[in-house]
């Protein structure tokens, strides 16, 4: 039996999720329920920064002019498409991660005298690192996501029960928050969560909640595909 899924992550991802399901004959109702915003930000010496280490492409979005000073340091990228935005935003990728930035983390290595120093561009809401040894890392936010209240035709969808596709922990603590805002009952609403760490934090007698095997979208629809016809 086939189920509503939506997905509520922001816009430009949002298009692309919706894509990538029609691909695997999927329909996805899409609601973005965030607005990515550019935040004001101050550039370390480009000198002092071996590599940047990217968790998204809004990063190359929202970045602003602040970014320009690194055209000429290597991108360590999360994964294809932050690098292909990299890339065609003129900078250069030297790896490119596909089970999330720590793994890639740990895998890259380090400089003469062993020591690599990164720049992690984020978002205000990003994934905690361990950093290994041999690895300085210095933390700037370049952009925020924005909350966006649901409207009321996406509400009489939500109350009639299907699968959200949860893409971070801010957008699961956000749909959580409005669930219980406006009553929806949680029993109706199974949630696909691109990682453990967002099932981890979510509370409350939801249908199911599930994540995927991979932190990718190929990987959460194919989550999604499968909770369908569990029913």
């Amino acid at each position: 039996m086939t189920a509503n899924i939506f997905a509520i992550r922001p816009e430009p991802g949002l298009a692309a999720t919706i894509s990538a399901a029609r691909s695997m004959s999927l329909e996805i109702v899409g609601e973005p329920l965030f607005e990515i915003r550019p935040v004001a930000w101050s550039a370390p010496d480009p000198a002092e920064v071996d590599a940047l280490l990217i968790g998204s492409a809004n990063v190359f979005r929202h970045g602003g002019p602040q970014l320009d000073k690194f055209r000429g340091t290597p991108v360590h990228a999360v994964g294809r498409t932050t690098a292909e935005l990299a890339e065609s935003a003129g900078f250069t990728v030297e790896r490119t991660g596909s089970s999330g930035l720590q793994s890639l983390l740990q895998t890259g290595g380090g400089t003469s005298p062993g020591i690599r120093r990164y720049l992690r561009l984020s978002g205000a809401e990003r994934v905690p690192l361990e950093v290994p040894t041999g690895v300085v890392i210095a933390e700037r936010i370049v952009y925020d996501a924005a909350p966006i209240a649901i409207p009321p035709e996406f509400e009489r969808m939500l109350r009639a029960g299907g699968i959200v596709l949860l893409h971070s922990a801010a957008a699961a603590r956000h749909f959580a928050g409005e669930c219980d805002r406006l009553g929806i009952p949680k029993s109706a609403l199974r949630l696909a969560a691109l990682g453990p760490r967002i099932t981890e934090m979510l509370e409350g007698e939801w249908g199911d909640i599930r994540h995927a095997e991979a932190p990718n979208d190929a990987a959460l629809l194919a989550l999604a595909k499968d909770m369908c016809q569990d029913r």
